[in-house]
């Protein structure tokens, strides 16, 4: 406990503690506009509280970016840290808004605090070090970001749950879908913290389970959400943000690949995932303050 404590004071308190990421390793789609509205963000939430209304008060002023994927990709293959706040996907808009709502509850507003925190939460132990750092598997980002105090899984505090074990090797397996991968010690690195996840057990609440009123209390406003797949090698295929309607209905507030742009989904989260078979469930997720 003591260690994760230490751990968790190191990366909250990292920009006054190891300074900020030097200009030259941040890529911004825009920087004077990005800088400037992760400013007013900041100084809008820093009175707020409650993480959970935090992230979703944050989240909802992302209404309507336009969805695209892969803006964490570089064409020359070198990693940076991909700011950009007009262009999303599931994982960009999360690891965005759960950044700002850190940076917010530190009650610091500068962009600069906003990107050692977004550096803090995307890469394994908190530092960019090349493609292989960054979290790619749901699961990783979990185990790494929880034992450095970040957040908390919640999905096994829930009234009904079990527990999958699965391998995680998607990313490996399918190599050509990856261009670093292309290059083979990126692909080892790769490789190997994927040997960490053989037989890796983790909660899953299933869908079924959505339906029951005690699973829909359980649930909060905020809550991180992850779709659990069936897919082989792989733990998670879309991350987003709960909003409960005035019954208590949990909805999917996220980046969505089918509008195209960040949208509440109109449908509850139960009916998504009625139509999909391919997922098995949802994990829940909610920072650590």
């Amino acid at each position: 406990m003591r260690l994760i404590t230490l751990l968790a004071i190191l990366c909250l308190f990292q920009p006054a503690m190891r300074g900020i990421v030097p200009v030259g390793l941040i890529k911004f789609h825009n920087e004077t506009t990005d800088t400037t509205r992760i400013t007013e963000m900041l100084i809008e939430a820093e009175n707020i509280s409650d993480p959970n209304e935090r992230i979703i008060t944050l989240a909802k002023k992302f209404d309507g970016v336009p969805y695209v994927a892969s803006t964490l990709e570089n064409a020359d293959g070198e990693e940076q840290l991909t700011v950009n706040l007009d262009e999303l996907d599931c994982t960009t808009f999360v690891d965005v808004v759960l950044s700002l709502a850190y940076t917010a509850g530190q009650h610091r507003s500068s962009w600069r605090d906003f990107t050692s925190n977004l550096e803090c939460l995307r890469y394994r132990s908190g530092e960019m070090d090349g493609y292989p750092s960054r979290l790619h598997y749901f699961s990783d980002w979990v185990v790494d970001n929880t034992a450095r105090g970040n957040i908390k899984e919640v999905t096994n505090r829930f009234p009904v749950y079990k527990d999958v074990v699965k391998s995680l090797n998607f990313i490996t397996r399918n190599r050509d879908k990856y261009p670093a991968l292309a290059d083979s010690v990126t692909y080892e690195r790769v490789k190997s913290f994927e040997i960490g996840y053989r037989n890796h057990r983790y909660p899953v609440v299933e869908a079924r389970h959505l339906n029951s009123r005690d699973t829909r209390n359980a649930l909060k406003d905020g809550d991180i959400v992850a779709l659990a797949t069936k897919t082989q090698g792989l733990d998670v295929t879309h991350l987003g943000f709960i909003v409960k309607d005035d019954k208590g209905i949990p909805y999917l507030l996220h980046a969505s690949s089918a509008q195209g742009k960040v949208v509440i989904d109109k449908e509850p989260l139960i009916e998504r995932l009625r139509r999909d078979r391919s997922i098995q469930g949802i994990r829940v997720v909610r920072l650590s303050e």
